[in-house]
């Protein structure tokens, strides 16, 4: 029997935490288990941002976990799983996942993702940034991580926020090798156009 796909998601208190939940209902669709940790700053920035309950929110994911539970199976390498995305990710958790020195399940959960060489992308939420950010960055960057802000594509032409919302997680997605049918690719309008061309081209021969 082949191996359950897990995927761990965490949500800091950075704003911008539509990515994670979008991040969930998207995944319930998938066949990858989801296991959520949230932040209790996340909580206070879903109540600024979001009509939904944090209970709603965890009841998105196949397993949930306490921030503070870092005796949690996702606190241990020997749990195995994709990787992890952190949606958004918030400076301080950044911070401390390129330090290595962690203060909750969140980070923690992302230093083993590292140590044990998986994937992890942290959606990066904060703008302009300093020196400090840019070496934490790197710093992650050097262990393995990705770092992935959401940054809208706007050659998709967005017809309105959901479509930004949904093509950043689509691309998210893209990087552990998930298709949602969420991106408008760059190039696939114009591939598709050509092929029928040619089709008519080559009726036309016959």
């Amino acid at each position: 029997m082949s191996e359950v796909q897990r995927l761990v998601v965490g949500i800091s208190g950075a704003s911008g935490v539509i990515y994670g939940i979008r991040l969930l209902e998207v995944l319930r669709q998938q066949a990858v288990e989801t296991h959520l940790v949230m932040s209790k700053a996340a909580e206070l920035t879903i109540a600024h941002e979001t009509d939904i309950r944090p209970a709603e929110i965890r009841r998105l994911a196949d397993h949930n976990y306490p921030v503070a539970d870092v005796g949690a199976a996702i606190a241990s390498g020997s749990f195995k799983t994709m990787g992890m995305v952190i949606a958004p990710c918030s400076v301080r958790s950044m911070a401390e996942i390129a330090t290595g020195v962690t203060s909750n399940l969140l980070t923690r959960a992302a230093d083993v993702t590292l140590k044990e060489r998986r994937r992890l992308v942290l959606m990066l939420r904060e703008t302009p940034l300093h020196t400090g950010h840019l070496r934490s960055m790197l710093q992650i960057s050097e262990m393995g991580g990705i770092i992935a802000p959401p940054v809208p594509g706007f050659y998709a032409r967005p017809a309105n926020l959901q479509d930004l919302i949904d093509h950043t997680v689509g691309r998210v997605l893209d990087l552990f090798g998930l298709e949602a049918g969420l991106v408008k690719r760059w190039g696939d309008a114009a591939a598709a156009t050509n092929l029928t061309a040619r089709r008519v081209v080559r009726g036309n021969e016959d």
